[in-house]
């Protein structure tokens, strides 16, 4: 359907765009920006003003639970979640049930998803068979099959010249490999940052050094490997800097932080609050900061929701054996826009951040608005009050911390592929 969005406000960093103006789609595709061709004739009109038009969100680390959790989450929920919240390509880790190791695995997820018809998915690989870490996988069939890039997902690989072997198979094939760098003997058994709050409740920590180590490790890697990498999930300060002198190395690398990363502390578990059990753990202001910082530098430049969908009952255990993980989804564009409200970041940050810039990671042809480009786009009002609850969260998942909470901005209207699949 060709549609015309009139007076909206265009955020779209990858082309320098920060204006009211008008966009233009036509055959799943933008048209044009601006004043449209003379023979355009529009089936649908829509009035954007005093609302942002951003480029579709990509995100970066979701997982759907399905197949193998689908008293979790499903498919069908969590791609209609991800394209309430303006999120229209998903990229999932290889950790399902099976795992994702197999074209067929890969080619039943993407059937899955364009069955549902809401957002994109676009898994990972597995790098080694099982997530084992004992042996690699055909990346190269994974890639061929539609795999955008490999990982481990959460499970370590301690053998430091298979991940170099792992890193060179994958340079070959330009493949990305994604990883979640931490030290397994550092972290043990670890639920909280090793600090004052797991000192006073009695919890086992994981230090600092736990991720630093690991980032180490895996940036002399890339170095010696030639293979583009991506570190997911950076938690501490220290990190940013370790990625900060790799990025003054021109080496091939980039990093994620998890939208709670940015917003919460250490603190807000309080007494025992399982809602923010995540890993890796939230850990101190002055972490927060500069992950905060490392976004507005560029040494860190994507936020992912690291949405991991659980029940209700699954967070009402003991704090060490509840369950870890966000449902985020649903606030991953409110949370990170609190961080432009508050003068944090700026706009455009954040917006490519959200687009842009884990598009181009993993080789996506969305993530911006420029003519010819797919049309994924939502409208985002940054003046509506909501909150978040039973009627309004469209994730299966309930573990948020946010749940009955009252936040400020809300998509709504996604596009995807120029078919509008989420509106309010």
């Amino acid at each position: 359907m060709d549609i015309s969005i009139h007076n909206g406000h265009l955020v779209d960093p990858a082309n320098g765009v920060n204006q009211v103006t008008d966009i233009h789609i036509s055959r799943n595709r933008i048209k044009a920006i601006g004043d449209p061709h003379q023979d355009f004739r529009p089936k649908r009109v829509i009035d954007a003003k005093g609302r942002y038009i951003f480029p579709g969100i990509v995100d970066l680390c979701a997982r759907l639970r399905e197949p193998g959790e689908e008293h979790k989450a499903t498919i069908l929920s969590e791609t209609r979640a991800a394209a309430s919240a303006g999120i229209t390509s998903l990229i999932c880790p290889p950790d399902t049930l099976p795992v994702i190791e197999t074209p067929g695995m890969v080619h039943m997820i993407q059937e899955r998803a364009n069955a549902a018809g809401f957002s994109g998915i676009y898994p990972l690989g597995a790098l080694t068979a099982g997530l084992k870490g004992k042996k690699l996988t055909d990346m190269a069939t994974l890639q061929d099959a539609g795999c955008v890039g490999v990982s481990n997902a959460l499970e370590p690989v301690e053998n430091s010249l298979l991940m170099r072997r792992a890193m060179q198979y994958a340079s070959t094939y330009d493949i990305p490999v994604f990883l979640a760098s931490w030290d397994p003997w550092l972290q043990g058994n670890g639920v909280v940052h090793e600090g004052f709050i797991s000192t006073q409740l009695g919890l086992p920590a994981i230090p600092e050094a736990a991720e630093t180590v690991g980032v180490a490790r895996d940036i002399a890697l890339v170095e010696t490997s030639g293979a583009s990498a991506h570190i997911y999930l950076v938690s501490c300060a220290r990190s940013v800097s370790r990625l900060r002198e790799a990025r003054q190395r021109n080496l091939p690398i980039t990093g994620s932080v998890a939208v709670h990363n940015l917003l919460c502390t250490e603190s807000d578990i309080g007494e025992f609050n399982t809602f923010f059990k995540v890993i890796p753990p939230l850990r101190t202001i002055r972490d927060q900061e500069g992950l905060i910082q490392g976004l507005a530098s560029g040494d860190i430049s994507v936020i992912c929701s690291d949405h991991q969908p659980h029940s209700l009952d699954s967070k009402l255990a003991p704090f060490s054996e509840a369950a870890t993980g966000i449902a985020g989804l649903d606030t991953l564009l409110t949370m990170a826009w609190s961080l432009v409200k508050n003068n944090q970041l700026e706009v455009q940050t954040v917006i490519s951040a959200l687009t842009a810039n884990p598009a181009q990671i993993v080789g996506l042809e969305c993530g911006n608005l420029a003519v010819g480009r797919p049309a994924d786009l939502l409208m985002f009002d940054d003046r509506i009050i909501w909150t978040l609850d039973d009627t309004t969260m469209m994730s299966k998942g309930r573990n948020s911390p946010w749940f009955g909470h009252e936040l400020t901005g809300k998509v709504v209207l996604t596009i995807k592929n120029g078919k509008i699949v989420w509106e309010i």
